[in-house]
């Protein structure tokens, strides 16, 4: 495959050029690439695009029905007969998203929504000397000016937020570095924008890294990350291994490199950027005196007293008088040595788009240019990168891979549909592709690296990622005994298997009785206010979370109840009794519950519902139930669905959206139903809405955003316009016999 985006990277490593491409493969001056060249490539859940650069290749790898869809092409697939009933919804959406099954069995699509990805790479590229195809080039400016602002001209902290000096200073800098003009109008638009909000140097602290690692910014405007903070003892309460995996993982190659001063030789391009990211000449600004300085539009967690408190001390005392070269080195040495074994624990995948091209540059500073780390690396950013319509985007992972395949089997089976003829050899991939993704060891030297058990997990994208995730594995683990338990399907997870999931999962609770995500909360929540990251919120450790919490009690019940009901009897028992207290603690007086992972009240009560529902606790004997169903229902829009804004989450009140959402109708139904709200009317208005909207061809489309994470940025999960309306329209069916809707 001469398009293979791994063999130009090979062949790049003698000549650190950019390569050319004909124009008769890339319109230049239409600033796009022929969709029709493109190709996804899945091994065993690594999933690349590729464009093809001959017509030859082009026949030789026919673009699937996958391909066609994820790049807004036509598919071609026939027109369904209109719904008639539920059943025949689901049916029809059954049709049309098996055809979007990739060949090891998972689903594939894109997971962006975050704009603060892509200049990490876009940086580490061009520090690196990393050539960037031509294609990829286009792709990634046109993705970036068609989720520009329309309005203002900048970008924000995600594709559905305001315009904010995070986004729009370090989106220009992608846009410039990969070939943009600082004359083309929409530049300038966003150039104007930038200055009015103060410019770069009103950027939070990772724009301001990033921003000095590209030479565009003085170190000295930067505050403090030492590695010496990897030297502390494990006792510490603030020491790095309490913190949540996501930040603790970024600060450790931001911490080398910071350490390092590590700032690329100015090139005419970045002499250029340090006159157009400032209201002032370059030269003029004391950088030192702007450590502070943000704009209110990034500033969603400002840095707390004892925060300042603790950068003024390190920047005054301990960096100039304090820091030996002895403790320096030692500092280094040790986070360099983390950071080799996150690279080794992952096969270089790590674990996620953030750390991913920091650990890269890391091992560039540390092992040289021509090392083997440098060049897996660079192979590896590709396995971020996802090509859509709009063009080229980087994801929030490397992949949803197992999260949507598990919930797909889950919502085909919750419909009636498993053993239908035409759903079974679709189910059977999908659980050939769960039985190769549940992770089969430990990591070496786990203790060492401060990681969690992961011996039976799954992670949420792949195995080879490789992170224990506690709702990831709860929800693998039901799809697996659900299908297993039905006749017919092969037993490729073996009981053995399945109780080392189980064993897992029961190392991961919380002494309040919740569950958080990758690990228990180690920390204490003051951490917080050693939050530097200015721009998310709950970053610095684990919580307790709803939805992390429903699915494992949803799991161990589901084992207990099907699987082995003696299997550490005793422990499950008392596990998910601390957890279903937990989950009634947690309830606000209104009914409702947080989320954490999708927006938000609606998300989280699904979730808390279920896990009632699964313990007995319904509309009719428990209180808490009928609470939450009237929270719901005091919410149902005039045309029967539900509609919540993404402002749910940054401000933690219930904030409707202008329109109701077919997702989000989704997750209420099953709410209703899983609570076994005895009124038929309210749920059937919303399954007319949710059937109204489907196409002809059994899809829907895209609507507003569906996730969250750290409350202030939004992420999408595209897949859940198909999983959720067919387990909520099968669940429907099911309760109430399957009656024509109008």
């Amino acid at each position: 495959m001469n398009g293979s985006w791994d063999k130009h990277l090979n062949g790049s490593l003698q000549n650190r050029h950019p390569p050319t491409a004909s124009t008769s493969q890339i319109n230049l001056e239409a600033r796009r690439t022929d969709p029709k060249r493109w190709r996804l490539l899945d091994e065993r859940g690594r999933q690349t695009w590729h464009y093809l650069q001959s017509d030859e290749e082009t026949e030789s790898w026919p673009q699937s029905t996958a391909d066609k869809y994820f790049l807004g092409l036509p598919t071609n697939l026939p027109p369904l007969p209109r719904a008639q009933t539920p059943v025949d919804s689901v049916q029809n959406a059954i049709a049309y998203f098996s055809q979007l099954q990739l060949p090891p069995g998972n689903w594939a699509c894109e997971y962006g929504g975050p704009l603060f990805l892509l200049p990490g790479l876009v940086i580490t590229w061009y520090v690196t000397e990393t050539p960037v195809p031509e294609h990829v080039s286009i792709e990634i400016r046109r993705y970036l000016f068609a989720r520009q602002h329309p309005e203002d001209g900048g970008w924000g902290l995600h594709i559905e937020g305001e315009s904010s000096v995070f986004g729009t200073a370090m989106n220009y800098v992608v846009l410039r570095l990969l070939g943009a003009s600082e004359e083309d109008t929409r530049m300038v638009k966003a150039r104007k924008l930038l200055h009015k909000l103060g410019g770069a140097l009103n950027g939070p602290h990772w724009a301001k890294f990033w921003l000095s690692v590209l030479g565009c910014m003085d170190w000295s405007a930067v505050n403090p990350v030492p590695p010496e903070l990897w030297l502390l003892p494990d006792w510490v309460p603030i020491s790095p291994w309490r913190w949540w995996i996501h930040m603790r993982q970024v600060f450790l190659p931001m911490s080398y490199i910071a350490s390092r001063g590590f700032r690329y030789p100015l090139t005419p391009l970045t002499r250029r950027l340090r006159e157009e990211l400032y209201t002032q000449p370059y030269a003029s600004i004391n950088f030192a005196s702007h450590r502070n300085s943000i704009s209110p539009a990034d500033n969603y967690h400002p840095k707390s007293p004892l925060l300042n408190t603790v950068n003024h001390f390190l920047v005054k005392l301990w960096n100039p008088f304090l820091r030996t070269t002895s403790i320096r080195r030692s500092g280094e040495d040790w986070a360099f040595e983390l950071i080799k074994r996150e690279d080794e624990n992952t096969d270089y995948a790590n674990l996620g788009p953030v750390n991913g091209p920091m650990n890269f540059l890391a091992c560039y500073i540390h092992d040289g240019p021509d090392s083997y780390s440098v060049e897996r690396h660079r192979q590896r950013m590709h396995d971020f990168l996802w090509m859509k319509d709009e063009g080229m985007l980087m994801n929030g992972t490397n992949g949803v891979q197992t999260w949507d395949t598990a919930f797909l089997i889950q919502a085909v089976v919750e419909a009636g549909k498993a053993e239908d003829p035409e759903s079974r050899p679709m189910l059977v991939k999908a659980l050939e592709f769960l039985d190769d993704q549940q992770i089969r060891e430990d990591c070496r030297e786990q203790g060492v690296c401060y990681r969690q058990r992961r011996k039976g997990a799954w992670a949420f994208s792949t195995r080879e990622q490789g992170y224990t995730v506690s709702d990831c594995t709860s929800e693998a683990m039901k799809s697996v005994i659900s299908l297993q338990h039905l006749p017919g399907f092969p037993q490729l997870v073996s009981d053995e298997r399945i109780k080392d999931a189980v064993d897992t999962l029961l190392t991961m609770q919380n002494q309040s009785g919740g569950f958080a995500s990758y690990e228990p909360i180690r920390g204490s929540v003051y951490m917080e206010y050693l939050n530097a990251a200015e721009v998310f919120g709950r970053i610095m450790i684990e919580y307790d979370y709803p939805e992390c919490t429903t699915a494992v009690v949803t799991a161990l019940s589901l084992f207990t109840r099907k699987h082995d009901p003696q299997y550490r009897k005793a422990e499950i028992e008392d596990t998910i009794n601390r957890a279903v207290s937990w989950i009634l603690k947690d309830q606000r007086p209104d009914g409702s519950w947080y989320g954490s992972w999708g927006i938000c009240f609606s998300y989280a009560g699904m979730f808390a519902l279920e896990a009632l529902a699964s313990v007995g606790r319904h509309y009719s004997n428990d209180d808490a139930v009928a609470r939450a169903c009237r929270f719901f229902l005091d919410r149902q829009m005039a045309d029967g669905g539900w509609g919540e804004s993404y402002k749910s989450c940054t401000t933690g009140t219930y904030t409707p959206h202008q329109h109701s959402q077919v997702v989000q109708t989704c997750w209420v139904v099953i709410a209703l139903l899983e609570a076994r709200y005895p009124e038929q009317e309210p749920i059937e208005k919303a399954v007319r809405m949710v059937m109204a909207r489907q196409k002809e061809d059994g899809s829907w489309d895209q609507e507003a955003i569906e996730g969250v994470f750290n409350k202030s940025c939004m992420i999408s999960y595209p897949n859940y316009k198909f999983i959720f309306p067919i387990k909520a329209l099968g669940m429907y069916a099911k309760r109430f016999g399957n009656p024509k809707v109008q």
